[in-house]
């Protein structure tokens, strides 16, 4: 009789990071994408995550990290029974692009446990439906395939790879109609106090702001031309 060969777990549930810092939401849901953009280099998803069906309303919240191999969508319907108020999915497909593992059907669950939107790495389906629920999904695409559930295994609350990028449990989240940036939290914190005082500083800049200029002079670029040309 041979004896079974050693596994380990299908299913891995890690623990829960904790409630997201409702101090940090507050400064999150005062940005844009764009306005991480013009200070960080790192954080945010390759350019094919992209808000289906271009609804993609400012949305900031924790993610809720989930792994989904291949067809199998077992381990996000038991997530979205994990969840907390105001988290958004994160879902790592493990390199397929295939299956959609989230439809109008699944959506509708996700916002009955408090889920405001959700990230893919890989196509979703039902995507006009999804858009009349309100539901704002980033993702690759479209397809008609769905997963199943086939008791393959997942995990949830652990590190994933979504758009390039690692995302820890419990990581801020903010997406919009321009893209999605995943930050730590200490990350998140300093990054967002220093969006908001560049976006002040900008603004009162603005409001004195020579109009005889050309973009050049203003932006510093003609004077770094001038001395590499001397």
């Amino acid at each position: 009789m041979n004896t079974p060969l050693p596994n380990i777990p299908k299913y891995v549930i890690d623990e829960d990071p904790g409630a997201f810092p409702q101090d940090l939401l507050a400064q999150m849901n005062q940005l844009d994408t764009p306005m991480l953009g013009h200070i960080l280099w790192w954080g945010h998803m390759d350019t094919g995550i992209k808000a289906s069906r271009d609804f993609g309303p400012r949305i900031a919240g924790r993610a809720l990290t989930v792994q989904c191999p291949g067809a199998d969508s077992t381990m996000l319907h038991h997530a979205v029974g994990l969840a907390r108020q105001g988290d958004i999915l994160v879902i790592d497909r493990l390199g397929d692009q295939t299956y959609a593992c989230l439809g109008d059907g699944v959506a509708a669950a996700a916002m009955r446990a408090g889920i405001i939107g959700a990230i893919i790495d890989g196509p979703c389906t039902d995507a006009d439906e999804m858009v009349e629920l309100g539901f704002p999904v980033w993702c690759r695409g479209t397809s008609p395939v769905t997963t199943r559930l086939l008791d393959s295994g997942g995990s949830v609350h652990r590190p994933v790879s979504v758009g390039g990028i690692a995302v820890v449990p419990g990581a801020a989240i903010i997406a919009d109609a321009s893209g999605v940036f995943a930050l730590s939290q200490p990350d998140a914190l300093r990054a967002t106090e220093i969006a908001l005082t560049r976006a002040a500083l900008v603004e009162e800049r603005r409001k004195t702001r020579a109009t005889d200029l050309t973009l050049g002079q203003l932006s510093g670029a003609t004077a770094m031309v001038e001395r590499g040309t001397a």
